[in-house]
């Protein structure tokens, strides 16, 4: 009742980018992490990566046709990390233009993935959280499941060399059976200005119960941060960015193959 007098009486804060901090405490987060918990039962490792306080680059794999991962690596940190740590994401032009979902997606601490608002919040001692794949990664066929994209420009490297962030590359498995997308059809995904329009086992046949993601075992390994203190200079250098963002798309896929080798059942315990 305190939580509920609070909201309609406008007793709340929310930052300059629309984080609504105790929403997201005391609405989503129990939401996720029934997901996270029971749903997906999800394992994770290397948090001792993270630092308890301080900016930080999470840089990870993008799956699952619809962007679960996002928000189930937002639910690790938090609920998992002894600081219980924020993760501001990063989203799409698409997901800030979407009634309701933009919206969510605000309240909870995400923004546009622009360097101008990345660099802010880096500045500001936040985590922030980046796909570099973007939709090539959640739109893949399942027959390419686990097989990195390519990582785009580097705009993320450019924002972490900017204000000297360590980036911490981190590994999902999982994501990428919860609705293994078997086609996509293109004709129809331009007619609804959709980055794709997935068929799956599951959807569009049974309907809305095609929306309910397959339970798979989800791990999740944070790997040591990378830092670039050293390399402030070197933010508008195509070579240097090239290669950092190289060597952060080489050890997220190293790391998935380590991690798909202990589990070898996707919908295992």
């Amino acid at each position: 009742m305190a939580f509920l007098r609070r909201r309609l009486a406008g007793d709340y804060e929310v930052d300059e980018f629309g984080f609504d901090p105790e929403l997201t405490e005391a609405v989503f987060h129990p939401l996720l992490r029934r997901l996270y918990r029971d749903w997906f039962r999800t394992e994770v490792s290397g948090l001792e990566n993270v630092s308890a306080d301080g900016a930080g680059l999470i840089v990870g794999n993008h799956s699952g046709t619809v962007a679960l991962d996002a928000l189930i690596l937002s639910t690790a940190l938090h609920h998992e990390h002894p600081a219980h740590r924020y993760l501001r994401l990063l989203g799409a032009d698409l997901v800030f233009r979407m009634p309701v979902v933009s919206e969510i997606a605000r309240k909870t601490g995400g923004t546009v993935a622009c360097n101008p608002d990345v660099e802010r919040l880096l500045r500001g001692g936040e985590l922030v959280g980046v796909f570099p794949e973007g939709f090539k990664g959640i739109g893949k066929l399942y027959a390419e499941r686990y097989k990195l994209q390519r990582f785009g420009r580097g705009g993320f490297v450019s924002a972490a060399l900017r204000t000297g962030t360590p980036i911490i590359p981190v590994a999902i498995v999982g994501g990428e059976e919860i609705y293994p997308m078997l086609a996509d059809i293109k004709p129809l995904a331009r007619l609804l200005k959709l980055p794709f329009f997935p068929v799956t086992p599951t959807f569009p046949w049974l309907g809305p119960l095609g929306m309910v993601p397959l339970p798979s075992k989800w791990l999740i390994e944070f790997c040591p941060p990378i830092p670039t203190a050293h390399l402030v200079d070197s933010a508008d250098d195509p070579l240097v960015v090239f290669n950092l963002a190289d060597q952060v798309r080489e050890t997220i896929q190293q790391t998935l193959h380590r991690l798909l080798e202990r589990r070898p059942d996707p919908f295992g315990p």
